[in-house]
């Protein structure tokens, strides 16, 4: 394959979908350029990989992705040379996860995992059709939760959670509860793989995201890109990382940022 002179990451809530209906035809146009011009998309989400096998069969996406933020990256067949479909974990599994909170749970903290739901009441929370839903639930490493209680349980909930070497990261509308890894190292696997090619020492990395736990992944690209949105204030960055923030929320952000950037690059 040649070698991409950028690489593109994404979360998707709140970043490419909009937050209320998920939809990503406002970035229609900034999607068609990159496809044009063959810089690879990777959707890397708190989104499982069957809600993201769906989505990027709806985008004509054939690049690698990242689920579950950062739990697992899959590489599809023949991308990087001959090899089948590889579907590479960083973490623990959703079973451990789960064992875990189950024990917590028995100590008083108050939550609602995916794991307590039927697929009728997740469609109902998240606003989801119950195939997406069910999609959503089918989980691989991570468990998403509301969380019950006040604010200083739920700074000993966190405390907790990191004394069994687990993590809790706020997203656009569920804490996940997941091991230590994160959305960063899915990417930095991939970036090693295309640096690794032929010319590919220049190839550099555009993150895209709009909360907190895609803060990692911001911080470890060489430029990110912060969607507006309800949380998108709270991301800390280092003062020298280069930053490009939208002025429009969600989809049409995105649409607006990646074509300045696809613009800036013509120069």
């Amino acid at each position: 394959m040649n070698c991409p002179q950028r690489v593109f990451f994404t979360d998707l809530d709140g970043t490419l979908l909009d937050h209320q209906t998920y939809s990503w035809q406002p970035a229609r146009e900034a999607l068609a350029a990159l496809a044009a011009r063959q810089w690879p998309l990777v959707i890397n989400s708190s989104k499982t990989a069957s809600e993201i096998r769906s989505l990027r069969s709806e985008l004509g996406n054939d690049h690698p992705y990242i689920t579950e933020n950062g739990a697992v990256v899959v590489i599809p067949e023949n991308y990087f040379g001959p090899a089948p479909e590889q579907v590479l974990p960083t973490g623990c599994s959703r079973t451990e996860v789960l064992e875990q909170l189950e024990i917590l749970r028995g100590k008083g903290f108050r939550f609602t995992g995916f794991n307590d739901l039927l697929v009728a009441e997740l469609s109902d929370l998240t606003g989801l059709d119950p195939a997406s839903a069910a999609r959503a639930a089918d989980r691989q490493a991570t468990e998403p939760l509301l969380w019950l209680g006040d604010k200083l349980s739920l700074l000993r909930f966190r405390t907790a959670l990191s004394a069994v070497g687990l993590q809790l990261l706020e997203g656009g509308r569920f804490l996940h509860v997941m091991g230590q890894f994160d959305k960063a190292d899915g990417a930095a696997m991939l970036m090693a793989r295309w640096r690794a090619l032929p010319g590919g020492e220049s190839t550099r990395s555009v993150a895209l995201g709009d909360s907190p736990n895609d803060q990692a992944m911001l911080a470890g690209a060489d430029l990110a890109v912060i969607i507006k949105g309800v949380n998108s204030g709270l991301i800390q960055l280092p003062p020298d990382k280069p930053v490009i923030r939208s002025r429009e929320p969600g989809p049409a952000g995105w649409n607006e940022c990646v074509l300045r950037i696809l613009k800036d690059s013509n120069h």
